[in-house]
């Protein structure tokens, strides 16, 4: 989620100059023929004629010369006051895209989305699949026919080893008739292989702590908490062993606490486990009975799971022990032999290092643990693996899932073509090795160099800004406007997938072959586990990127105070290099801005200028900061999709962002403006550059949601809906309001407003 990018020429521009200036050219020649026809018929030479006549014709030569003045006048007054249309390709195709997007219906200044989406989701039906639709998932969509085209017609000369395996396990995953022929095979004889549950027969082992090690360390799930390594947030410089509490059957805990409200869902889900369980082999019955206990289960755990706004502050949920600790915090698990497994082969002791991040959830599920029947233990662990594998097993699986996503998130039934699976799921595993291949083909290495001046340019504008925060100290202002200084930015892709042996050396312990994609999938956890365990007690790698160069997205890692935009964003509708600037910062550069600013937000605030989790802001600058903040936990939280009120808690971090990100990429531009001069403008909008910069930033988030999918969102997302992702923003702009003329009180233009960056 591939373009090519073309400039205007300068043909096309000399046109524009030329249609600019012909109004007064025809004028003038107009004026000057009458001058000239009538001096031609005149019979008479002009010592012949009258005083009178005489004087006339003066009289008619000085209104003609004061005409010709006044013209040019004009004309001068006219190109400065109405700058000149873009007439390019780019510009005209553009323009009608911006267009078409728009509900001119609607006043701006009412419902600032509606009139800059309105008519994209009038002409956007939600595609069949889908339960969400908008720039990004039709982007990503170009991105990965591109990547199907690389994958299926690359040829092998010149290509990378990596590369290569990249080309081997997409086909290994096109190849149905193996997958089919396979059925479940490969997902039972792993159950087997781990010592089988209670689907089939009997169960009745002793041998929870090896279960939960093998499934933890060879199929990479985490039934009871989830370990990791990453950075120390108190020590940037090092990775560290991190435990946590993991995620839950559905998207989030409150599915399983909210029955009543929940209920469809709840239903699905369990029909769903109930199907999974008669497809390897159980009956009707047992698989319902052993599923319901599963579910029952589950909710235990969402009882004592600690909700994602109550996590927002790092200081309080950090806690660094030796692995020994963990013993006395949690002792229902065996930590040594378990972590010893997990991170294979990096030899441990029990004074490693660990980083806890749920506290209080670790004490509780491991009573939780002491309290349940050994069998239900088992048959839970068994179904997290299980619902892992169901993407890779034959269709009647893959079935399953889309009849449980058609309830959960209300997609319409469709034949999801299969390469599109095998594109992501490439992506996934060898998304680096793809990404080189992705990268060559469609990214112009010229557009890196303008991403990186353009990334400047609003951190300039956010920094400038800073200097006019009233609410800071000066002491603290100063660490921040350092920390700004030295974010680093990372634009389009690592250096290392450039440079083939590098990238060889990456992959080179991941077995693929070309025909077996379950086996292919195994080896991919393995690799993946060993890449992790190597990785512990070492500085972090800047090259290390948590999203592949074909994404589209981007994001801010605090503990290495980076942002990152991989190539995969860097186009069409977020950035061309033929469109005007002002498109271009309402685009991308709101995007990057967005990244810049979740270096202040609640929690990126906390991290220094080097990436450390510690308390540099003076105590009178945190009190100011939770007082703005609040003004948008309340802004955020009075507004609602289908009468279900969003948190404002939840979503505070990504809505400074979205409200920083907005501010700094229009100071940005209008400092390019200052610097370059006003830009030609798209015809037929009949909009300046400014209001264009506006609709542009909208136009990114023109979406169209199942209600179902929205209902997720706002129980799981951290950002905002789309729609309040706009009308949040820029009701907090005065310039926005300046710009669209529009008056006090006005829904986009309340007076109270909430300003942070």
């Amino acid at each position: 989620m591939m373009s090519t990018y073309k400039r205007a020429t300068l043909d096309e521009e000399d046109l524009i100059v030329d249609d600019g200036s012909s109004a007064a050219d025809e004028v003038y020649q107009s004026s000057r023929m009458q001058v000239t026809v009538r001096h031609g018929r005149g019979a008479r030479c002009w010592m012949e004629r009258t005083m009178a006549e005489k004087v006339l014709l003066g009289l008619v030569c000085v209104l003609s010369l004061a005409l010709f003045v006044c013209v040019l006048v004009l004309g001068r007054f006219h190109s400065s006051s109405h700058p000149e249309l873009c007439l390019s390709e780019a510009c005209v195709t553009v323009a009608s895209a911006v267009l078409g997007a728009l509900d001119r219906s609607v006043d701006p200044c009412h419902d600032f989305y509606n009139f800059a989406c309105g008519g994209w989701v009038k002409n956007n039906p939600l595609p069949d699949g889908k339960s969400r639709w908008g720039p990004f998932s039709s982007l990503w969509e170009r991105n990965m026919a591109t990547m199907k085209h690389l994958l299926e017609n690359s040829t092998k000369e010149g290509m990378s080893e990596a590369e290569r395996k990249a080309q081997w396990y997409y086909q290994a995953c096109m190849n149905e008739a193996k997958i089919e022929s396979l059925g479940a095979q490969p997902l039972l004889e792993l159950i087997n292989q781990t010592g089988g549950w209670a689907l089939t027969g009997p169960w009745d082992k002793d041998n929870f702590q090896v279960v939960l090690r093998t499934v933890s360390a060879r199929y990479r799930t985490s039934p009871f908490f989830t370990v990791f390594v990453s950075t120390d947030s108190k020590s940037s410089n090092s990775n560290i062993i991190q435990v946590d509490q993991s995620g839950l059957g559905l998207p989030s805990r409150d599915y399983y606490l909210n029955k009543t409200a929940n209920e469809k869902y709840l239903k699905a889900y369990l029909d769903f486990l109930v199907e999974l369980g008669v497809l390897l082999g159980g009956s009707e019955e047992t698989s319902r009975t052993l599923m319901q206990e599963i579910v029952d289960f589950e909710t235990a755990l969402a009882n004592i799971t600690v909700p994602q706004e109550e996590r927002r502050d790092e200081e309080l949920i950090y806690h660094k022990i030796q692995a020994k600790d963990l013993k006395t915090l949690a002792p229902a698990v065996d930590w040594i032999p378990f972590l010893t497994e997990v991170f294979a082969p990096v030899e441990l002791n029990e004074s490693e290092p660990v980083v806890v991040y749920a506290k209080e959830y670790l004490e509780k599920v491991s009573d939780l643990i002491k309290n349940t029947n050994k069998s239900l233990l088992n048959n839970y662990m068994m179904m997290k693996v299980v619902r892992k594998m169901v993407s890779i097993l034959d269709q009647r699986f893959q079935d399953a899932e889309q009849h449980f996503f058609e309830v959960m998130y209300g997609t319409k039934k469709s034949c999801t073509p299969r390469w599109k699976l095998c594109v992501s799921d490439t992506d996934s595993a060898l998304g680096f090795a793809l990404g080189a291949l992705f990268v060559k083909a469609n990214f112009a290495e010229d557009s890196k160099a303008i991403a990186e001046d353009m990334v400047l340019e609003i951190k300039r504008a956010f920094e400038d800004s800073l200097q006019y925060v009233s609410w800071m100290d000066p002491e603290t202002k100063k660490a921040a406007m350092e920390k700004a200084e030295a974010i680093y930015n990372m634009i389009g892709y690592p250096k290392f997938i450039m440079e083939p042996k590098e990238l060889d050396k990456v992959f080179n312990d991941f077995e693929v072959v070309s025909d077996l994609y379950f086996q292919n999938v195994m080896q991919y956890y393995n690799f993946s586990g060993r890449v992790t365990a190597d990785q512990l007690r070492k500085t972090p790698n800047r090259d290390q990127w948590s999203m592949t160069p074909p994404t589209v997205n981007a994001y801010y890692n605090p503990t290495k105070n980076e942002m990152v935009l991989p190539a995969g964003i860097l186009q069409a509708p977020f950035y061309n290099r033929a469109w005007p600037k002002a498109l271009n910062f309402g685009g991308i550069g709101v995007v990057m801005g967005h990244e810049l600013t979740h270096a202040f937000d609640d929690q990126g605030r906390e991290y220094d200028k080097d990436g450390n989790l510690r308390s540099w802001w003076k105590n009178s600058s945190v009190e100011a900061f939770k007082k703005q903040t609040q003004c948008m936990v309340e802004q955020y939280s009075n507004y609602s999709v289908n009468q279900e009120p969003l948190n404002g808690r939840h979503t505070l971090g990504e809505n400074i962002a979205d409200n920083g990100g907005l501010n700094a990429a229009y100071k940005a531009y209008e400092n390019w403006v200052r610097k370059n001069g006003q830009e030609m403008v798209l015809p037929a909008l009949g909009m300046t550059n400014h209001q264009l910069f506006f609709i542009g930033f909208a136009q990114v988030w023109c979406s169209v949601r199942t209600p179902e999918s929205s209902h997720e969102g706002i129980i799981t997302d951290t950002h905002s809906p789309s729609r309040f992702r706009v009308i949040g923003t820029v009701s907090n702009s005065h310039e926005f309001s300046k710009h669209f003329n529009c008056k006090a009180d006005s829904p986009m233009n309340p007076r109270k407003k909430c300003e942070l960056w």
